[in-house]
């Protein structure tokens, strides 16, 4: 949101452009609520507001996508990324991540993030 310096162009093109659907994962905004409760992480924003300004779509947390992590490859244990691995496969979604082990999973779309030219 405010370090748009560490997206990669493409991302960057991809998320500004209006005409695409963007959507943040309810598993991001409650992992972001949970590291900004223990003092790990500080957002000057309220994320729901951030959400709407922008245009973004909430993707709920669903029993589908839940249940289907226990199928994933044991690559990963963190389990709010595994349910943001689950639910790219089941929604046939792109995952922007800088999580290198993400790609490791078959089946899932991921583009990282890097540093754009100046």
């Amino acid at each position: 949101m405010s370090d748009t310096e560490q997206l990669s162009q493409e991302v960057f093109e991809i998320i500004s452009d209006s005409s695409n659907q963007i959507y943040i994962s309810s598993a991001t905004i409650w992992e972001i609520a949970i590291k900004e409760a223990l003092g790990k992480l500080e957002i000057d924003a309220n994320l729901d507001h951030v959400i709407e300004e922008n245009g973004f779509i909430e993707l709920k947390v669903s029993a589908i996508c839940a249940n289907a992590t226990k199928d994933l490859e044991q690559i990963h244990r963190d389990p709010f990324d595994r349910m943001l691995i689950s639910q790219a496969i089941k929604r046939d979604m792109t995952l922007i991540s800088v999580d290198r082990h993400i790609g490791q999973y078959e089946n899932v779309k991921v583009l990282g993030f890097k540093k754009r030219a100046q």
